[in-house]
């Protein structure tokens, strides 16, 4: 009966993979990669047929049609999208985890690291942090004026000065973000970011639209060192491995800040959410909208996916779509255990990595180790930071992809293991 269950879950699973594909269709148009919308409602509630009208005229200086442009449209969709302002509580991980500021030394994040809040504050925050901005290109996933730049001017854009740029910033993450212009809201999703063309080119079409469109931002990502352009360390799905990123780096040569006090040229990984979610099992079934933006219904039948992201734990709705496969689990009860598993196990990482980041900086300041023993040390303290860091900044905890969180703590503590031994600790 146990084979039996396990059969009927792989064909139901394997028809709506084929389902969603049958869905998918995708055009190249000017700068942008237009999508019609895959599926994305939660497989426990069938198809939906979404409102569609023409775009707007756009009122922003810059053409790009916002928020305020698409509410007379969709009053409800707008709407929830300003409920992501009740997003605004920060935990300050330099506080909670202060570890962090050894690992981080001579980096921007040791001075101020806070963990994400709601899209309604994404230029505020960019604007107040202590981590420094010299220029435009922090501002690459802040503001959908900022990507309509790039489109519009190229990548000269990226070393724009800071404020300069912040002048002409109106609005936060928002309609253009995810559905540019030409698309307007007509049922389909657009990769506004043009960085993502660039680095995956035609593997942009394996990958669900609902998860891409979020993927442009929730992404491992580094500013290229000729122009500061942002750019993705990767062209497909099978390279999104912490391993096939670390390997890319180390061809390239590339490093974020070469710590004073160890001399390790240090990597910092971003928030590689994507990544983690697509090289896991979910990915096969879900996306990002199935399991974050709940369905809603307005009075006159109107269906509409909520704008206000929010955990699917929190969410009756969305815990629906687990029980496809989970049936009646708690799924609530099984995803806090992963997620205080983690973070149990990201404390004893981040804690040995500060102490072997100690030992090797005490060695330096020695300078009795040769330099061909020392660069093996620093090889490992690289490699042991940057599976730690993969891990620590995924915002999931585990929920994602618990066996890669696993895998990348085992492997960093492994490297400091490896490392401490060369060093007599």
């Amino acid at each position: 009966m146990e084979k039996r269950n396990q059969a009927a879950k792989l064909l139901i699973g394997l028809a709506i993979v084929i389902f969603a594909l049958l869905l998918l269709g995708g055009v190249v148009g000017g700068k942008n990669l237009v999508f019609k919308l895959a599926r994305t409602t939660p497989l426990t509630t069938g198809d939906v047929t979404y409102k569609t009208v023409d775009a707007p005229v756009a009122t922003s200086k810059d053409g790009t049609v916002n928020a305020a442009d698409w509410a007379a449209a969709y009053p409800e969709i707008v709407a929830t999208m300003g409920d992501n302002k009740k997003n605004s509580y920060i935990v300050d991980y330099l506080e909670q985890d202060p570890y962090l500021k050894n690992i981080y030394e001579g980096f921007g994040f040791a001075k101020e690291y806070g963990s994400a809040r709601g899209h309604e504050y994404t230029l505020e925050d960019v604007a107040k942090t202590a981590r420094p901005h010299a220029l435009a290109n922090c501002l690459t996933c802040k503001t959908p004026n900022f990507a309509k730049l790039v489109n519009d001017q190229g990548v000269s854009a990226y070393t724009m000065p800071f404020d300069e740029a912040m002048a002409l910033m109106e609005e936060n993450v928002s309609c253009y973000t995810c559905h540019g212009n030409e698309a307007g809201n007509k049922g389909q999703l657009v990769v506004t970011h043009s960085y993502v063309n660039t680095a995956l080119g035609e593997n942009v079409s394996t990958i669900d639209p609902a998860t891409l469109s979020c993927g442009q931002c929730h992404i491992e990502y580094y500013f290229t060192p000729a122009d500061k352009e942002t750019m993705m360390p990767y062209s497909s799905v099978e390279e999104m491995t912490p391993e096939a990123i670390l390997a890319y780096y180390d061809a390239m040569d590339f490093a974020d800040w070469t710590q004073e006090s160890t001399g390790a040229k240090l990597l910092k990984a971003q928030h590689p959410e994507m990544e983690t979610y697509l090289t896991g099992k979910h990915a096969k079934l879900l996306n990002c909208a199935d399991c974050h933006m709940p369905l809603e219904e307005t009075e006159d039948g109107t269906v509409y996916h909520s704008h206000e992201l929010v955990s699917p734990l929190e969410n009756e709705s969305l815990l629906k779509s687990c029980a496809t496969c989970h049936g009646d689990k708690d799924m609530v009860s099984m995803v806090r255990r992963i997620q205080e598993r983690v973070t149990a196990r990201e404390m004893e990482v981040g804690n040995a990595l500060s102490a072997f980041k100690d030992a090797l900086a005490a060695a330096v300041k020695e300078g009795t180790m040769g330099e061909e023993e020392l660069g093996a040390v620093q090889k490992l303290y690289r490699e042991a930071q940057w599976f730690f860091d993969f891990c620590y900044v995924e915002n999931a905890e585990g929920a994602h992809n618990s066996a890669l969180a696993t895998r990348c703590l085992d492997t960093s503590e492994a490297r400091i293991n490896e490392g401490m031994a060369l060093l007599g600790k």
